[in-house]
């Protein structure tokens, strides 16, 4: 090779080379911290924060606890006493903080910020599992299955979280529903209705489903955040794993992008335009160009079945935790993994 085409090809390879670092330079997410969580076994379900208290606290449901973690990472409790944990809702006004626990039994725990003792339990339906708070009302609106076995509905079970107490609920179709969102008035819920695989639209004040959208061409509906100045829904599936686009005034899908498999959490960043959807290996970071455009920017690596996750935005902050199910013991690496949220 001449010299003058040698130093051509380099100077091209250089400039191949640095837009690349500058794009990792650039990465949405920058992991800062890992926490390894020796003896854990199987799944996670889902964060909870305490901004003020500066806690972070993660139902572990295999393990059967709730883990307290620093802002930072760093483990510093664990509690016991719970079945199989899924959501969680800290109140910070009473420093308290509600449990949804539930397989083949049903129950909803209230558990002292103080001591993390358990100051008393409401008895459900079985199979519950996830749940949505609405600041408006005050309730925390948490699904389960049906009172009569094998119906072909389920219900979600309205708990004031002033008084604890259960003080209603509703029946939907079919026997689970996996996401909930309110609007910001407090008068509308949309849940993900997985046996229809639909987006069921309920009248709160009403307790009534109002509206029932078909999520065309996909499975196994899980996570939604809701985008109300663009009149805006987001919804994850896993079959295939894809993020659909609703608009809220027709029901009808305006548009969808790939996302990563095994999907569980998602997260808007209004500030940013972006959505975070946690998946198993990778959270996929897409960009809202406008309401009827969006694109994948990214997939930021995180770990096996790191579908549970939760955005800070106070904080500038996006937290994963690394399962181990279905994983053999040795290769397990259970872990929370902190991450910041770059510009």
């Amino acid at each position: 090779m001449h010299a003058k085409k040698f130093i051509f090809v380099v100077a091209l390879g250089v400039l191949g080379i640095a837009p690349r670092i500058g794009a990792q330079d650039k990465s949405p997410m920058k992991l800062i911290a890992t926490t390894p969580l020796p003896g854990f076994t199987g799944d996670f379900d889902h964060f909870a924060v305490d901004l003020e208290g500066r806690r972070l606290f993660l139902t572990a449901e295999d393990h059967q606890t709730v883990e307290v973690f620093d802002l930072d990472g760093k483990r510093i409790q664990s509690i016991a006493g719970f079945g199989q944990p899924h959501a969680i809702l800290f109140m910070p006004d009473v420093n308290k903080f509600i449990v949804t626990d539930g397989d083949g039994f049903g129950a909803v725990h209230l558990v002292s910020g103080y001591d993390y003792k358990i100051l008393n339990t409401i008895k459900l339906p079985p199979e519950v599992d996830g749940a949505v708070y609405n600041p408006a009302d005050k309730y925390y609106y948490v699904e389960s299955g049906s009172d009569e076995k094998g119906a072909q509905t389920h219900k979600i079970n309205i708990i004031d979280t002033k008084a604890f107490k259960l003080v209603g609920d509703f029946t939907l179709p079919g026997t689970h529903s996996e996401a909930m969102a309110i609007a910001s008035d407090g008068k509308k819920m949309y849940v993900n209705l997985s046996t229809s695989k639909e987006v069921g639209v309920m009248d709160l004040g009403a307790r009534q489903l109002i509206a029932r959208w078909p999520i065309t061409g996909a499975e196994t509906p899980n996570s939604m955040a809701l985008d109300e100045p663009h009149h805006r829904l987001f919804i994850a599936t896993r079959k295939p794993p894809q993020m659909f686009v609703f608009d809220t005034d027709t029901g009808k899908i305006v548009t969808s992008v790939p996302i990563s498999a095994f999907n569980d959490d998602m997260w808007f960043d209004v500030a940013r335009k972006r959505i975070y959807l946690s998946g198993s290996e990778t959270t996929t970071v897409v960009v809202q160009k406008d309401a009827d455009h969006y694109e994948v920017v990214t997939e930021v690596k995180t770990g096996y079945r790191a579908k549970t996750s939760l955005y800070v935005p106070q904080l500038s902050r996006f937290y994963a935790a690394v399962s181990g199910k279905f994983k053999p013991e040795p290769e397990q690496r259970l872990a929370v993994e902190v991450f910041d949220v770059q510009p």
